[in-house]
């Protein structure tokens, strides 16, 4: 696309005028009080380290937001989609990151984004680092450490696979992003259970989980508050960030994924990870590639296949045979998380433990009774004579 001399001037041309626009909006913002902040996000890292993700955006101060809020009508309280879009992000700004007492001074790209690997030396598990932007206010996120010893862990797609959204359609698209209430956005079935129970088995404090995503930074805060409400693990998120580049009109989802899968491996060399994502686009191919060049950092792949009416919305389902057949890994498929964790369970990854065992156990006897006793009163007519203590065994339990 860009070795045409007239196609990389409108592409150049295009990354200029966004700027400028941006720059012509924190003006106009910034003579109306407007202050700037450092939107932070879920942080990961070594006992050594940190990846430290984080956006500048200049917003209203704080009593103001809460005077207009306030004086919205309820239905215009719902958080829309395209309400994440109207912030202003600022770019190539200084700000300030502190680990542990230790300040670090970085600085954004030209989109806002700030992510960057940090020196650090912190105990594993959930810690706190702080942002201070360049007018002083102070803002914190949380930052997962993984243990040195830990030997597995989860990256998981988002769309269409822990979230039922058929994106790739335009108008469906526009409309789950801009216009729909984030509540009404609906999880897909089981996932959140299967993934509860992967970790269970992968080392359920010590285990780490990230979002890997081709949605763009500004609905960040809106799928934390999905992935948090679906009772989902906690986790970063590896999103991109919209818009034209020096090289191109848009960034390609397929590149940052590739790139983020590829990173994880040099910063994990030790860890093994269960990579799931859904059969609609390129998820198959970018998890065969990297089992295939790096069959010691995959331990299963895990796709969730689309309904037929999700497949046509995603554009089709692509053919996994050949990665399959290439990565030397387990694949497993399925169209929930009850299927996935059937599969995975098959597959000798996935553990049940002895109380889920014997909960399935007596629900199984419990479902046999009920049916008994459903199709007594059908045939025979008599419910009460049933007495109190043929009731079914789950009671005694």
């Amino acid at each position: 696309m860009t070795k045409f001399p007239p196609i990389r001037s409108i592409i150049d041309n295009a990354a200029r005028i966004e700027d400028r626009v941006r720059l012509t909006r924190v003006s106009t913002v910034r003579r109306r009080g407007h202050v700037t902040i450092v939107e932070p996000y879920t942080a990961y890292g070594s006992t050594s380290w940190v990846r430290v993700l984080a956006r500048v955006q200049i917003v209203p101060p704080p009593g103001r937001r809460l005077r207009v809020f306030a004086r919205r009508r309820e239905s215009e309280r719902r958080v829309r989609g395209w309400r994440s879009f109207t912030r202003i992000s600022v770019g190539r700004v200084p700000a300030t990151v502190i680990i542990d007492g230790v300040r670090h001074r970085v600085t954004a790209d030209r989109g806002g984004v700030i992510d960057v690997n940090l020196p650090a030396n912190l105990a594993p598990g959930w810690r706190e680092i702080s942002f201070e932007s360049f007018d002083g206010r102070i803002t914190q996120a949380p930052a997962f450490i993984v243990d040195d010893a830990q030997r597995t862990g989860l990256v998981s797609d988002i769309d269409d696979t822990v979230m039922v959204t058929a994106l790739p359609r335009p108008l469906l698209a526009a409309w789950n992003t801009f216009v729909l209430d984030e509540h009404a956005r609906t999880p897909t079935p089981g996932m959140n259970v299967f993934y509860d129970r992967l970790l269970r088995t992968l080392g359920y404090e010590s285990a780490p989980t990230l979002y890997l995503s081709t949605g763009p930074w500004n609905v960040a805060p809106t799928l934390a508050r999905f992935l948090g409400r679906n009772l989902y693990p906690a986790g970063p998120l590896l999103l991109t960030d919209w818009g034209p580049t020096p090289n191109r009109f848009f960034r390609s989802g397929f590149d940052h994924k590739v790139a983020n899968l590829e990173r994880l491996a040099r910063e994990f060399p030790h860890i093994r990870w269960v990579l799931v994502g859904d059969d609609g686009q390129h998820d198959e191919e970018i998890y065969g590639r990297f089992a295939t060049a790096h069959p010691e950092n995959v331990l299963a792949i895990a796709i969730r296949e689309l309904s037929t009416s999700e497949a046509v919305l995603a554009g089709g389902r692509v053919a996994s045979s050949k990665w399959q057949a290439d990565s030397g890994v387990p694949w497993v498929y399925g169209p929930d998380g009850a299927a996935l964790a059937a599969r995975l369970h098959e597959a000798g990854i996935l553990q049940e433990s002895a109380e889920r065992s014997r909960a399935e156990t007596l629900l199984t006897e419990y479902r046999e009774e009920v049916a008994e006793r459903d199709e007594f009163i059908r045939t025979d007519g008599r419910a009460g004579d049933l007495e109190d203590d043929e009731t079914p065994a789950l009671r005694e339990h």
